[in-house]
């Protein structure tokens, strides 16, 4: 089963981010995973539109999502997201910088596309992921095990959605 991780990252963190959700994806059996950096403007449409879930990630600017995430959103007409998992994580510098906005400003997105959106859950127990996985500078690297599983969760939906 296919899934695209869609994300753009100036400084380098939300790709890391991108690599750990991609990594705790790969845990699961027969998920093939890839990654699409926004500012290559290298996606592979075929590879998308056969993804059963698409992820989007973003750092945060303002309490909001990138720019380059939005401009993807207002030209991915060609895309057609229907019925597709979708989800959204986010890295940030500071606790109160606004990465739950960010997040929420994709979430709403993915439901225009008319995406299933998914979470990662924190009925799942630890770690709690509320509407999306969120790293910050002051425990960025403790933060990848939370994206491990977090990409874990989503593989395991997908496949129980698709399969």
């Amino acid at each position: 089963m296919k899934i695209s991780i869609l994300y753009y990252s100036k400084g380098g963190k939300t790709k890391i981010m991108a690599e750990e959700v991609a990594l705790g994806m790969k845990q699961i059996q027969n998920i093939e995973v890839r990654l699409f950096d926004l500012s290559c403007n290298e996606i592979d449409e075929k590879f998308l539109s056969e993804s059963k879930a698409v992820v989007f990630g973003t750092p945060t600017y303002y309490a909001s999502s990138c720019w380059q995430i939005k401009k993807w959103f207002d030209e991915s007409h060609k895309y057609n997201l229907a019925g597709k998992l979708g989800a959204a994580f986010a890295t940030a510098d500071y606790a109160q910088g606004g990465a739950d906005c960010a997040i929420s400003f994709i979430l709403h997105h993915l439901m225009v596309k008319g995406m299933l959106v998914y979470s990662g859950g924190s009925a799942y127990g630890q770690p709690f992921i509320h509407l999306g996985a969120v790293a910050l500078k002051e425990n960025f690297e403790e933060s990848k095990r939370m994206f491990q599983v977090f990409g874990e969760r989503i593989a395991k939906k997908a496949v129980e959605l698709f399969s």
